[in-house]
């Protein structure tokens, strides 16, 4: 009976192990993130699920139209998913955001863009476990829709985002380079088809693992 319990104690144990060795990933990001259009599955942040497999949580904190800017038109920082993202104490936290403060009446704010960045990444990088922290350029917009602008993104954006990644010493995902040319996988010129955001969690795969 006494090793039988032993046995019990054991078998608990190790279950728990395993329980804690799993890796939270939280994907925080826009509608490209939340997947707007895009069936139950092949959501960007599922497919990344299913690319990592079994030893990795991964939840999807995208919310549509929001921005990085704090004085953006809907800025994360006032969302309950960012306090959940918080609560969660993930171990990597991907950031895509970006697209929705391309437009204009966001990007009249640019001079905010980098110290605002670097505000959410100290966020994360402050909890208690000290996550892994990776930031995303965002992919291209194709043409000119929702008021997002591809130049913007483009010739502005993009070289912010390596800045900042230096500043704050984060590794960076392109997502950019990836899709220039890829029309077809955004049939309204921003947001990404189930071949796109395939696309996208294997950049994000490959950069995790």
């Amino acid at each position: 009976m006494k090793n039988w319990l032993i046995f019990c104690g054991l078998f608990i144990c190790s279950l728990s192990a395993l329980a804690q060795s799993t890796l939270k990933v939280a994907c925080v990001g826009n509608s490209i993130t939340e997947g707007a259009g895009i069936a139950t599955g092949k959501k960007y942040p599922e497919q990344l699920q299913t690319l990592l497999g079994s030893t990795y949580e991964v939840r999807n904190y995208g919310i549509g139209g929001r921005t990085l800017l704090k004085k953006g038109d809907y800025p994360y920082w006032n969302e309950d998913k960012y306090q959940e993202v918080l609560q969660w104490q993930p171990d990597i936290v991907v950031i895509k955001l970006g697209t929705n403060d391309s437009k204009p009446q966001n990007w009249q704010h640019k001079a905010d863009f980098k110290k605002d960045y670097i505000a959410l990444i100290k966020s994360f990088k402050k909890l208690p476990n000290h996550p892994r922290v990776y930031i995303c350029k965002p992919m291209p917009a194709y043409y000119t829709n929702f008021n997002i602008s591809p130049e913007v993104i483009q010739n502005e954006m993009l070289p912010l985002i390596e800045t900042i990644a230096k500043k704050t010493k984060v590794k960076v995902i392109d997502l950019y380079t990836p899709m220039v040319g890829k029309n077809n996988m955004a049939p309204d010129g921003i947001h990404p088809n189930a071949d796109g955001t395939a696309i996208l969690a294997q950049e994000v795969y490959q950069a995790i693992k």
